[in-house]
């Protein structure tokens, strides 16, 4: 049986990484509590009351654990990764996975050193049920060639509930690095591309001029020789709507189009993960909350066969690459 361990718990999706590993039959070992987020540690241990609190030098040290998730500050996430590979684990990490283009090669390094799995979950493809069925139908051809993604990420700012390092760019990485990974990675997956190029994207603070370091909104135009697309991420969801975030993603085709409404469909159907599928023969909804996640099922495959079905590792370090060219090109709007 595969046996996980939890190091770094400073974001939420810490919980989609052991909720999912534990659905694909995975021995949760135990957690580190250290954390810049008290709460989290406390939903932790309100959730798996069961679940040793370890210290991250043993979680290190022990050679039974296979899997080190993380989900830690994102400037260190991958410093903790490298150490885990080195010990001898795969490694699931939180997007982003990496916060600089030095990072990102070290990584490189690491995998071919060790041979070991660097996996980011993003948890707006892998941990979405609609997102997962908009995959199958592609792949089906349900709307012909994908020419274009149009990929929306909207959050909410929840001021209380952010550490100090939220607002610093060196910490969190930026923007574009922070959230569009998610979209990044969603164009290069529907449209079946494998590398990409960042035409144009732009940063901005239009919220917040007390801290004018902060990003609160971002866009990116992305090209491949396949499709084109085009990602915008904010901090700008308002209060009155009861989720954090109305994520969208339309996926144009030859014969057709998608269009997800992943967490909410505003002033329509109750719940979540709705998709709209329009094309020659017709023009429906699809209720994808009995959809199965897939890619927790074939991370655990890929660390017991050592091979590449959740993802490839060239997926991973492209998305990660075009995120940070992304981030590091973007012009300037808003509050300087």
């Amino acid at each position: 049986m595969l046996r996980f361990a939890v190091v770094g718990i400073d974001h939420g999706h810490t919980f989609d990484h052991v909720k999912g590993l534990l659905a694909a039959g995975a021995e949760f070992v135990g957690y580190c509590p250290q954390t810049t987020v008290p709460a989290i540690r406390e939903m932790f241990e309100k959730t798996y009351p069961d679940a040793p609190q370890i210290d991250r030098e043993k979680i290190f040290e022990d050679p039974s654990i296979d899997v080190i998730c993380i989900a830690a500050i994102p400037r260190d996430r991958a410093g903790l990764a490298i150490r885990a590979m080195k010990a001898g684990k795969d490694v699931m990490t939180d997007k982003p996975g990496v916060t600089t283009f030095a990072q990102l090669e070290e990584i490189k390094r690491t995998v071919a050193e060790t041979g070991k799995i660097f996996s980011i979950c993003f948890s707006e493809r892998h941990c979405v049920r609609s997102a997962v069925k908009a995959g199958k139908l592609v792949k089906e051809g349900a709307i012909g060639k994908v020419i274009q993604t149009l990929g929306m990420g909207p959050h909410r700012l929840q001021l209380p509930t952010r550490p100090d390092w939220f607002f610093d760019p060196e910490a969190f990485g930026g923007i574009i690095v922070d959230i569009a990974s998610h979209q990044v990675d969603q164009f290069l997956f529907y449209t079946g591309s494998t590398t990409g190029e960042v035409v144009a994207s732009s940063i901005g603070n239009f919220g917040m001029p007390e801290k004018p370091d902060f990003q609160d909104f971002g866009e990116v135009l992305l090209r491949s020789d396949k499709a084109s697309g085009y990602v915008r991420v904010d901090w700008f969801t308002p209060e009155a709507l009861p989720t954090w975030g109305d994520g969208r993603l339309t996926i144009l085709g030859t014969e057709g189009y998608i269009e997800l409404r992943k967490y909410i469909d505003i002033a329509g159907r109750p719940g979540k993960d709705h998709l709209f599928l329009v094309n020659g023969k017709e023009m429906t909804h699809i209720d994808c909350s009995s959809e199965k996640l897939d890619y927790f099922d074939a991370f655990a495959a890929d660390v017991r066969d050592r091979s590449e079905t959740a993802m490839t590792q060239n997926h991973v370090y492209e998305v990660c690459r075009l995120s940070l060219e992304a981030q590091t090109k973007a012009a300037r709007i808003g509050t300087r």
